[in-house]
């Protein structure tokens, strides 16, 4: 799990489009080609640390919601209901947050691990992990929720292609959010001036002693929320997926509520609606397309981070030459200056060297030309 910092994240908010549009790698004009089979193209395959699952495909989620509401807690109990986090750890964990007498935030810290996130209980950059479900590979964005940091919260949302709305059900913290102007009404609004069309409401701490899994305050809390995110927001209502769950114990993220009184849900669990959820229309064999997030330059080599939007990214050197040929990847160009530079190489969110990345993936791109300084992440001004 890795954090990334951003800042001055607000000037996405005025500039959207025209910044996606200015700060990018983009290929060259090419000429349309039949479907390709990457996988079966890769001459040498024993020179990347993996190859590409074709079997799951690509999905960003960013959690995002008012402080306090669960959203770090929900991340780390993702990461422990997949497998991701050894005993050790928890142990570790567990020590530490009772240390800082903080028992029951050791979840959170699996995602908040900077240590003012940690004694303050509030998560300042975006946490960023993986894990799978039975049809997608899902990259986690964990935003922070304070209104301080709401251009850090902006830089994790221009990323997502879906959100989740965390919302606590506890009773006057659901109406801190939302009624008396809280970070609840304003994420749902940057998240759709973003580009997110799905949203996940995750009703949270439904288990809390004073609401009990009520229905009647799941309800409440979707009667309240409901005109705000249609006809304030714009989201279509068949976009809006509501869940009640519970982050600190598990309850309808990866199986159903086990507590009786939430017998009356008879929906999806968390789990269930992210793997049904349909992926954003792409195209793997149109013009690259890479927004431009971060750069860093080591020992004279220049990496730079982004996401694939369009087009497939190719390490040309170890495929089939007849394939790429016709292929946007092997070689890019950076707008606006017009610099063109090759792959050297290409890495995911794990930080593992791959062959190639289609839309959807989140890369690190390692080019052979040194145009560090003609390179601006899309939060930096020209």
């Amino acid at each position: 799990m890795v954090k990334v910092s951003i800042v001055n994240g607000l000037v996405l908010i005025f500039l959207g489009s025209f910044v996606k549009l200015q700060n990018l790698m983009t290929a060259q004009k090419s000429m349309k080609v039949d479907k390709v089979d990457w996988e079966s193209s890769i001459k040498d395959k024993a020179k990347y640390d993996e190859l590409v699952d074709e079997e799951r495909q690509p999905m960003s989620i960013v959690f995002i919601g008012h402080v306090d509401a669960g959203k770090s807690t929900t991340c780390g109990n993702i990461l422990l209901l997949t497998g991701q986090v050894d005993q050790a750890d928890v142990r570790k964990l567990k020590q530490e947050a009772k240390e800082k007498n903080r028992e029951s935030w050791w979840i959170a810290y699996l995602m908040d691990i900077g240590e003012e996130e940690k004694t303050k209980g509030k998560t300042v950059e975006v946490g960023k992990a993986r894990f799978n479900t039975a049809s997608k590979r899902l990259t986690i964005l964990d935003a922070p929720g304070h209104k301080n940091y709401v251009p850090n919260m902006i830089a994790g949302a221009s990323q997502a292609d879906v959100a989740a709305l965390v919302i606590s059900a506890k009773t006057g913290e659901f109406e801190s959010g939302f009624e008396k102007g809280g970070q609840t009404t304003e994420h749902a609004m940057l998240a759709k001036s973003l580009g997110v069309k799905n949203l996940i409401l995750l009703i949270n701490k439904m288990d809390e002693s004073t609401i009990n899994w009520s229905q009647n305050r799941f309800e409440h809390i979707k009667k309240q929320l409901l005109p705000y995110l249609i006809n304030t927001c714009g989201y279509e209502e068949t976009n809006l997926y509501w869940i009640p769950y519970s982050a600190l114990n598990g309850d309808n993220m990866k199986e159903g509520i086990k507590d009786p009184k939430g017998s009356w849900y008879k929906g999806p669990t968390f789990f269930e609606v992210l793997d049904n959820l349909p992926l954003p229309q792409r195209d793997p064999e149109g013009p690259v397309r890479i927004p431009v997030l971060d750069k860093y330059k080591d020992g004279g080599n220049l990496f730079v981070f982004g996401k694939v939007e369009s087009g497939t990214i190719v390490h040309s050197n170890n495929f089939f030459l007849n394939l790429i040929t016709y292929i946007s990847g092997s070689k890019l160009t950076l707008v606006p200056i017009g610099e063109t530079v090759t792959i050297h190489a290409i890495y995911n969110d794990d930080d593992k060297r791959i062959p190639y990345a289609k839309p959807g993936e989140g890369v690190k791109v390692n080019f052979s030309q040194n145009v560090i300084k003609f390179i601006l992440a899309s939060y930096q001004r020209y």
